[in-house]
């Protein structure tokens, strides 16, 4: 059996990958069907045989962003969960050519190991803002589930300068101050690739045009930061888990400012590198990038069908 599923895989990543149209309800079962024994395909140990059951699995799940909106927090929160099986590093196969051309094959071979009642996830921030992603996800599992972490937008730009910035003094290499990049000509840098990522409502249209509301739920990054337990409470009802995580899984490390996690007496929390302090940027400035946002804001919450407390 181990080797039929094999063939499976194998002949599922031969099968082009590249998006025409929509997938139509019930079109291509044959292909269909054929995703499905891929996902199944037991990771044989050295004696051949699987480990405690365990299998690759194509994931059930996925964190599609955005950037700097708290997915490592939401993965690593998720995580806590026994019947969650976790992609350690970030994917990108629906967004790297280099890695979609190699099939799904490729793609079920970056997945952990689970056993059979485990939800395997991946996280991937790039997903949300990728035109050619969301049909690529349709046409692997049309009955995906998708999570998106988002915050306040200007944060959220701030948060990804400071990264950028980061990774520069890392290696020693120059970097402008916040304003160059921002501010072009008197006025707010329309290129800058940081801005483009916060206009929520442009990438969620796209991905509108493939997923039904229901099927894409939304974490609020601000809240999740401040009290994350009742946002991690919802992401455990919509993925249809057995409430497993407590309020009694999370800290507030005053040394650090942010929670941790507990899990089975052992703490842990996440890398230096999440919760840096953003630099030091003008209020006139922070003002225009508010009413920046102001618009793209409302037909975001209008798409979405509620509010954020974004400024």
């Amino acid at each position: 059996m181990a080797a039929l599923l094999l063939g499976a895989v194998l002949l599922a990543a031969q099968l082009p990958l590249l998006p025409s149209h929509p997938t139509a309800p019930g079109a291509a079962p044959g292909r269909q069907e054929l995703v499905r024994k891929a996902a199944t395909v037991q990771a044989e140990g050295p004696a051949g045989a699987a480990p405690n059951g365990s299998a690759q699995q194509l994931p059930q799940t996925i964190i599609i962003g955005v950037r700097k909106g708290g997915t490592r927090a939401l993965l690593e929160m998720l995580s806590l969960h026994p019947d969650v099986a976790a992609a350690e590093n970030e994917v990108h196969f629906f967004d790297w050519e280099e890695h979609y051309s190699q099939g799904l094959g490729w793609y079920l071979r970056q997945m952990p190991l689970s056993v059979p009642q485990q939800l395997t996830v991946e996280k991937t921030p790039a997903y949300f803002t990728s035109p050619k992603v969301p049909e690529r996800v349709h046409r692997m599992n049309p009955a995906i589930r998708l999570l998106l972490i988002l915050r306040d937008p200007s944060e959220r730009v701030l948060s990804d300068y400071t990264q950028v910035l980061y990774n520069h003094v890392q290696k020693r290499k120059p970097y402008p101050p916040i304003e160059d990049v921002l501010v072009r000509g008197g006025r707010l840098n329309a290129d800058y690739k940081a801005l483009n990522r916060s206009l929520y409502y442009m990438h969620m249209q796209n991905w509108l045009r493939f997923f039904p509301r229901r099927r894409i739920h939304i974490v609020d990054g601000d809240r999740l930061i401040r009290d994350p337990f009742p946002e991690i409470q919802k992401v455990e009802r919509f993925l249809k888990l057995s409430p497993q995580i407590n309020a009694s899984n999370f800290y507030f490390n005053k040394t650090k400012g942010f929670y941790c996690l507990r899990d089975g007496g052992r703490d842990r929390c996440l890398h230096e590198s999440k919760g840096r302090a953003h630099p030091h940027v003008d209020p006139k400035l922070l003002s225009k990038l508010h009413e920046y946002f102001h618009e793209p804001n409302k037909r975001f919450f209008e798409l979405v069908g509620r509010t954020f407390d974004w400024h």
